[in-house]
Parts: structure tokens; sequence; C-alpha cells
């Protein structure tokens, strides 16, 4: 096969990795929170409730910014509802996913959640614009962040946390384009109610930083049209837009699905452009940051009938995707897409973090144990920090419905502050290795310190209960730099991280 080549030049740069980048996601859905972070009474649990070995993958995935409460559940949250005594929390019904919902969990244990994950840990706290407005959006955040001496920060403290939650991010709303969304409204009647809501909680505090609405995805009829209006009026207001965006292999169509990241790449840059037009229809100078909140592989298309059978039960077993090799390579490949981007997507948050289509998986008062998309996640997370080089691959390409024809080479690479260099690459071919060459021109690495790979004869391998560690990366060998020069071979179907010092 046709060696695949680009190069590295520290004067051909993007932009600097958001530690934001690395968010992930919690919400009340299946059992993301209940038998996922919280189970009192688990063999692991702390006196708060909280598995102490999912706590421990999750600082090993190195997550950032978590996002909650939803998602759609937050379309009819009432955040009274989970603040105060346990006790008298009410029970109510979760119409996005036909839940009952107790409340054990709430606000203050997401928070405490948060500070036990570590200072990387922050909220990115989703408001209810479904059901709810500006005025119980006013009501939480005094709640959540004055310090005291009013009814709500007063009775913040009453409840056991003195020490406000310093909520900066926060979303203004969820999803409002989707006609499944509880209070579903058009990009005009949304529009005005964001603008109304960010006016509102400046005034309260003028640095909180606000997520408008974006669509809910690149295939819906009203894509740009409604972002165009969302922003003409809120574009001052804001400092990001929202994207979402999960795939899966259709009908079949596995060469589409390895390519799933030239879809992400084009949805980031019509959004990037659509900011940008109203940006300068408003003769603005501002720039439109991209919030990426929610992204993943899921297999959305069994999700319909598993909600409509539900008949209001406490956490059910949702949305609990087992990944596949294949399926962490393409995550792999979205998060190559989102540091391609690094200089316009500032946040990005995989959703979900325990369970529900989620890198980690936990059975009740059992084990916990790593998805095979795990790895990638981590090794991102870990590695992906500093600034993304420009990278222009000439890579074979390959054939896909979708998509035309793709590169078989997905790639970026990422300088550290120290001057390391960790270059990420995904081979799209499912039965060829990729001979790759990397021209580092006026860079100081001098030695490869890691190559590790991703890959197994069968792609179709997974971590199950059963088998909580049959896939997870590997060393590849002969990976060498000599002259400025990095040549590998990159396994079939693999997600490759090779580390130079």
């Amino acid at each position: 096969m046709r060696t695949a080549r680009f190069t590295l030049d520290p004067a051909f740069t993007v932009g600097e990795v958001d530690p934001r980048l690395f968010g992930s996601f919690v919400e009340h859905l299946g059992r993301c929170v209940y038998t996922g972070v919280f189970e009192p009474g688990h063999p692991t649990a702390d006196a708060d409730g909280i598995r102490g070995d999912v706590l421990a993958l999750v600082r090993e995935l190195g997550v950032t910014a978590v996002r909650y409460p939803g998602g759609n559940f937050v379309s009819g949250y009432r955040w009274e509802d989970s603040v105060g005594p346990v006790e008298d929390r009410p029970r109510r019904l979760d119409l996005a996913w036909r839940s009952t919902e107790t409340n054990r969990f709430g606000l203050s244990e997401f928070i405490s959640f948060l500070r036990k994950i570590g200072p990387q840990a922050e909220p990115m706290m989703a408001l209810n614009l479904g059901t709810r407005g500006v005025a119980e959006a006013l009501q939480l955040q005094e709640y959540a962040n004055h310090p005291g001496g009013t009814a709500l920060s007063d009775l913040r403290a009453g409840h056991g946390d003195k020490d406000p939650f310093g909520i900066r991010l926060w979303c203004l709303g969820n999803e409002m384009d989707g006609p499944w969304q509880t209070g579903h409204k058009t990009a005009e009647e949304y529009g005005h109610l964001a603008a109304e809501t960010a006016r509102a909680m400046r005034q309260m505090d003028p640095g909180v930083q606000l997520v408008a609405c974006g669509s809910s995805g690149r295939s819906m009829p009203t894509f740009a049209a409604w972002e165009a209006a969302v922003l003409q009026e809120t574009y001052d207001l804001v400092d990001h837009i929202s994207l979402h965006a999960y795939y899966e292999p259709l009908d079949g169509d596995v060469d589409s699905f390895l390519a799933s990241a030239v879809d992400m790449e084009t949805f980031i840059e019509d959004v990037v452009a659509t900011c940008d037009h109203v940006g300068a229809r408003l003769k603005s100078p501002k720039k439109i940051s991209l919030s990426f909140d929610e992204w993943n592989v899921w297999y959305m298309s069994r999700t319909e009938e598993q909600v409509s059978a539900l008949d209001w039960p406490e956490a059910p077993r949702l949305l609990e995707d087992s990944y596949s090799v294949m399926d962490a390579v393409v995550l792999g490949s979205l998060l190559i897409a989102l540091l391609r981007h690094a200089d316009r997507v500032t946040v990005a948050c995989l959703a979900q973090l325990v369970n529900v289509i989620a890198p980690i998986m936990t059975e009740p008062g059992g084990p916990a144990w790593r998805q095979t998309t795990f790895h990638p996640f981590a090794q991102a997370s870990r590695y992906g920090r500093g600034e993304v080089l420009d990278v222009r691959v000439d890579s074979p390409t390959y054939g896909t419905q979708k998509y035309g024809e793709a590169d078989l080479l997905h790639a970026t690479a990422v300088r550290a502050e120290d001057g390391t260099v960790t270059v990420f690459a995904v081979n799209r071919s499912r039965t060829e290795p990729l001979p790759l060459e990397v021209a580092l021109n006026g860079l100081g690495p001098a030695s490869v310190v890691e190559h590790s790979v991703l890959a197994d004869a069968d792609p179709d391998a997974r971590n199950t209960l059963a088998e909580p560690d049959r896939v997870t990366p590997h060393a590849a060998e002969g990976t060498a730099l000599e002259g400025g020069r990095l040549t590998a071979v990159l396994e079939p179907l693999s997600w490759n991280v090779i580390r130079l010092a």
C-alpha cells in the first residue's frame, strides 16, 4: 500500500487545546447516576454513596467539564426537587425517558462528586428552558453561586453547602430545535428566551459563560438557519453555541461509519461559517466558540423501541451499548476531529460518563470496567494538551457511500509546553496496514518514547463483565525517528498514539 505522509512544523499551528475539550456528561438517564456514579451500599461506596471504583476510573479517564443534569431530561427538570434533605425530595415522572426520578442524587451530590474527581472537574450546568424560563434560571444561579445573605444562598447553606458551587459554564437549554424536546420551540422563540435569560444571568454575574443551543444534528431540516436565527438574538450575550452528533453503522455501511469524522469536521466548519457570517452581518469583532457538548458512537436506531416499552421504572437499563474495537477506532477519529478544530471548539462532552453509551460500565453491587472506547479518550486527555499542529495528510483513499473518497489516514499532532510531540492517528483500512512517514521540521524531539496501538484481529472484540480486559492498547514495533523523519506502520483498523521527545 502507498505510504501516507504529512509534515509537522511549529510555524503552522491550529491553536491551543482548551482542557474543556475533554469533558463528559452525566444525565439522569438509565443507570448513569443510579448504580453508575451513585450506589449507596456498594462495597466501594463512600459515606456519600459515590462508588469508589467508578471514581478511580473517572480520574483515569481524565474528564474535565461535566455537563449535568441533561440532555432531554433537563427540559422537565425542577432544580428545587434536587436539593435539601433527601427524605423530603419528591419523586417525579421523567417524560424524556419514561422513567421515575427519585431525586436521591441531586445538585449538591453532583458538585460533591466533581470535587472528589479533582480540581480539573468543572460543572457545566444545563438550564431548563423547555418548561421553565428566566425566573427559574436566576433562582438556580443564586442558589448555586451567591456567597450568602439572600434567601436562596442562605437556603443552600442551610442544606449543608456553606460554600457556593462556583458554576461558571451554563447551557441555555438543550436541543430546543428538536420536536422530541419537551417545550420544543422555533428558532425565533428560543432565541428570544435565550437572550432574555442570558441578559438576566449577566446582571447577576457578568462573568458567566453561556452556551446557546445550536442544532441537535447536522441532518436537522432547520440546520444553519436555526443557528443564524438564534445568534441574531444572542450573539453579544453568549460565548458558545452547541453541536451534537452521534454515529453508528447504518444498514451495514461500515466504510462510511469508519469515516464518521468526515461528517463531524464538516459539521464544525459549517457552524463556524454560520457564526462568522452572523458576526460579519452584525459588524462584531467577537468570535463565537463551539461547544460540542454531546458526541459519541451511539446505536441510536435501537433506542426508540427501548424507551417506548418502559412503564416509569427507576433507573432502567437503557442505552447500554457494548463497544467494539471498531467503535473505539471511530471514537478516536472523532477525538482527532475535535483536536483538529481546537481553535474554535473549546468545549466538548463525551456523552455519557457511566453505563449510558459510556466508556465506563458497572454492575449493581459488582465491578466496574473500561469499555474499548475508554482507552482513546484517556490517552487523548492525557497527551493531547498543548498546541495543535496543522496536519495536512497525503494519504491513500477508499470509497464510501456517504462521503465519497475518504483518506485512510486520519491524524493530528499536539506539541506540549515542554516540546514533546504526540501524534494521534487512525488507519481506517479494515484489512491493510498503512505505512506512515512524518517529517518534523524545526521540532526538538529526537526519539520515540512510545507507540501505543488499539487494534485486534477481531474488530468486534469488546470488554465485558466476563472479560473486562479483553481489549487494551499494546506496543507497536519498528517505529523510529531518525534525522527528523518518523516512520511507522499502522495496523489495520487501529487507533495509534505516537509520543516523541
